[in-house]
């Protein structure tokens, strides 16, 4: 049995990682801490955990095998490198860090300790995603030419309940965050786009402050991959009913996935005439990116969320900010 401690219930997500770990068999929450005591107090009685109030103290429990870490991004080499000192193995709320140098920094670590560090990277576990991985090696679309991505949501715009919206305030503090929607949202397509086209190679980024916020509510960022694929990732706070949308073209075809069906029209299924759209059975889901983490740190098997998945998907949010401030495109090289 996994011994975990919670530790902050800051990110949105907290509650479903803490869900997720009551439904595994294997993992038993054993204590939860938070920057802010009132908050993890009342967490702890919920969760029927003790809450510590010293993180250094909840660290130095031998009763305490590994952590939940759902701080604020800005907290995350303190904390996460702190808990890998203490030979404590670390799951994450995405991002890791908010630069290469510090994502290095907590990935190195891990590895010197023989620690099992995973970052929440989890659409690429979802079944419409494999099944889209699977239809690229196949050649299902010959040879990848351009792919787009598009999360967003309407977090930040006032409803009936909030007039700020649905999302805490303090998820458009940049000092926090260290970004807004690409940093947040724009995650998931960047890391799933990552993983189709392979590393970034320079790429040139515009953000949107619709809503005066501190940091950006939308965010568009054209790429150029190491492959040669050109692409385009978008993501939003500012949109009511938008669909998750991924397209990949080919040399002979098209793939779109929206919302997690997923269809093709390809010279392969259609040999002559019109290409028609044909719906494309998914494969199944991969385990969760926590399930492959327990299954990690007892060492049945690798994970399938990489090093190279966190290292890329923060090169390409350090290289979009940079981009931003600078109005210029970046070479990430």
């Amino acid at each position: 049995m996994l011994q975990v401690a919670m530790v902050s219930k800051w990110h949105v997500h907290a509650r479903d990682y803490a869900r997720a770990a009551l439904a595994h068999e294997e993992i038993r929450i054993a204590a939860v801490w938070d920057e802010d005591a009132g908050r993890g107090e009342q967490w702890a009685r919920e969760l029927q955990a003790p809450f510590v109030a010293d993180l250094e103290d909840l660290l130095c429990r031998a009763d305490i095998d590994a952590v939940i870490v759902d701080t604020p991004t800005s907290m995350h080499l303190q904390v996460i490198r702190s808990a890998l000192e203490h030979g404590k193995h670390v799951f994450s709320e995405k991002v890791l860090a908010t630069s290469l140098h510090d994502c290095d920094t907590l990935l190195d670590l891990a590895e010197s300790r023989g620690l099992r560090l995973m970052v929440s990277l989890p659409r690429l576990s979802h079944d419409y995603f494999v099944t889209v991985e699977h239809l690229l090696s196949d050649g299902a679309i010959g040879e990848l030419t351009f792919l787009r991505c598009r999360l967003a949501h309407d977090g930040a715009l006032a409803n009936g309940e909030s007039p700020g919206g649905w999302l805490p305030s303090y998820f458009f503090d940049k000092e926090l965050c260290g970004g807004g929607a690409l940093m947040d949202l724009g995650a998931h397509p960047i890391y799933l786009t990552n993983r189709l086209a392979g590393p970034p190679r320079r790429l040139c980024a515009a953000f949107t402050y619709f809503t005066g916020r501190e940091v950006e509510d939308q965010a568009v960022v054209a790429v150029e991959y190491s492959s040669g694929v050109s692409g385009v990732v978008e993501a939003g706070f500012i949109s009511r009913g938008s669909p998750f949308a991924l397209e990949l073209h080919g040399t002979l075809g098209t793939v779109l996935v929206d919302d997690g069906e997923v269809r093709i029209r390809s010279r392969l299924l259609d040999s002559a005439g019109p290409l028609k759209w044909h719906a494309v059975p998914l494969f199944d889901s991969l385990a969760t990116p926590m399930e492959q983490w327990v299954d990690a740190i007892a060492s049945r098997r690798e994970p399938t969320v990489t090093i190279q998945d966190v290292r890329n998907l923060t090169r390409f949010n350090e290289a979009a900010l940079l981009s931003v401030a600078n109005g210029c495109m970046v070479d990430l090289a």
